[in-house]
């Protein structure tokens, strides 16, 4: 994916976590593959989307996507969790994927400056 100058630090990690979950979920039992290996392939384009409608929508309705991005990101989480609970991928791996998710914290942030109606662009300081 290149980059353009006024793409989210944010929405790059979540591109490159997507990019990086398509061969952990190849090498799932055919199962697993199709239960959990798609709603973690589902959230993270879902994470993706609502990262890019939140950067590009009136400042009235930012606050909204950013506010389900962050649920959205915490359910990735969870999925992360329950691949490595289940000792279905390396847990090295899924840690240095956890890594690409962009971090709550961030995520509340942006939620408090669109809430606030900052003129600032939000912006990814992680």
């Amino acid at each position: 994916m290149r980059t353009m100058p006024d793409d989210l630090p944010a929405i790059m990690r979540t591109h490159e976590l997507y990019t990086a979950l398509s061969p952990i979920t190849e090498k799932l039992p055919a199962l697993k593959r199709q239960t959990i290996g798609r709603r973690l392939e589902d959230s993270t384009l879902q994470l993706l989307e609502l990262l890019i409608m939140a950067k590009n929508a009136p400042r009235a309705h930012k606050a909204a996507y950013l506010i389900k991005a962050t649920a959205v990101n915490e359910i990735i989480q969870f999925h992360l969790r329950t691949l490595m609970t289940q000792k279905l991928a390396n847990d090295t791996t899924l840690h240095q994927l956890a890594v690409k998710l962009p971090l709550s914290r961030t995520l509340s942030s942006y939620v408090s400056r669109a809430c606030r109606g900052s003129s600032r662009r939000l912006a990814v300081t992680s």
